[in-house]
């Protein structure tokens, strides 16, 4: 059924029973329901259907163009073209970024108790983000689009922040990509003018990625209860210019070009849109209440986030 996963879940095995703490207790939960429900998208998703240029490649309400006037000139086709390209884009730039989160993962549980719940969830997750973007490549690749990628001045900040990010700035900013990702991938999954195996694939990562959301929140709150107000300050900032970097970076400029439109003026009314603004803001309230909770919604941090169009 499009949209739908209708195979069987990956059994991964059942989970360590080693004896839990407190900090373990939800790392432990969490790889008590990764080994009762994953998927494999290499058997999960259709990839050998022909690309149907009937659909869109995500729900077109999420388009950077959608309510613009350039988008109103726009033919059926193009504007299908143009989401296709735009979740393409999406999807490559979360390759990116789970690249940076493995490697800040890694770095985090580098000599580590193995028999924790918590090193065998962080490799688990590992594991399925290294599915995830095997997964959104050849998506993107079935959706007819190039190799698109962050800005080079982007790309080496990702660098430098996966080299030093630590504690709560690292799984902070886990959290603030997962998050904004989950939503519109929640809209895209459900809607049947998105072409079935995208569909499918938001599916997958929408209900493996609820796991790694649970595990961010309770890394973050953990590690800031040891923080002072200076690192908070801090963290604070570094979090806010990360999510800034993220987001920005979704969609590729590139996009109106391959999906023959005019890149100058598409980038001009894009930049301008405030229907797409509105749904990133909508998309990211229970985001910022959380960071709110966490007292990490300092006023330079807030600077950043509007700039973002997150609040």
């Amino acid at each position: 059924m499009a949209g739908s996963i209708t195979g069987s879940p990956a059994q991964t095995g059942s989970p360590s029973q080693a004896p839990s703490s407190p900090d373990s207790d939800v790392a432990q939960r969490l790889l008590e329901s990764s080994a009762t429900l994953s998927y494999d998208p290499a058997t999960e998703v259709d990839w050998e259907t022909p690309l149907d240029k009937d659909f869109h490649g995500a729900s077109p309400e999420w388009s950077t163009l959608y309510g613009t006037a350039y988008w109103r000139e726009l033919t059926e086709e193009l504007r299908k073209e143009l989401t296709r390209q735009e979740a393409a884009s999406v999807a490559s730039t979360g390759i990116w970024f789970e690249m940076i989160l493995q490697q800040m993962m890694l770095r985090d549980m580098y000599a580590k108790d193995p028999t924790d719940a918590r090193f065998q969830w962080a490799l688990t997750e590992i594991a399925d983000e290294c599915r995830h973007s095997i997964m959104f490549a050849r998506g993107a690749k079935k959706l007819g689009a190039p190799a698109y990628r962050p800005p080079r001045l982007v790309v080496e900040l990702g660098r430098a922040f996966k080299t030093i990010a630590f504690g709560e700035a690292a799984y902070a900013a886990i959290l603030v990509a997962e998050e904004v990702l989950d939503v519109m991938q929640r809209d895209w999954m459900r809607d049947e003018r998105v072409v079935p195996f995208v569909r499918t694939i938001n599916n997958i990562h929408v209900v493996e990625e609820s796991r790694h959301m649970k595990f961010a929140r309770d890394e973050t709150r953990r590690r800031l209860a040891k923080a002072g107000p200076v690192r908070r300050q801090i963290n604070a900032l570094v979090i806010a210019i990360a999510s800034y970097i993220i987001v920005t970076s979704m969609v590729n400029a590139e996009v109106y070009r391959h999906a023959g439109l005019d890149r100058k003026r598409a980038v001009k009314e894009a930049r301008a849109n405030e229907h797409h603004k509105s749904m990133m803001r909508a998309s990211c309230s229970g985001l910022m209440e959380f960071l709110a909770s966490a007292r990490l919604l300092t006023r330079p941090a807030l600077a950043f986030y509007r700039r973002a169009h997150l609040v």
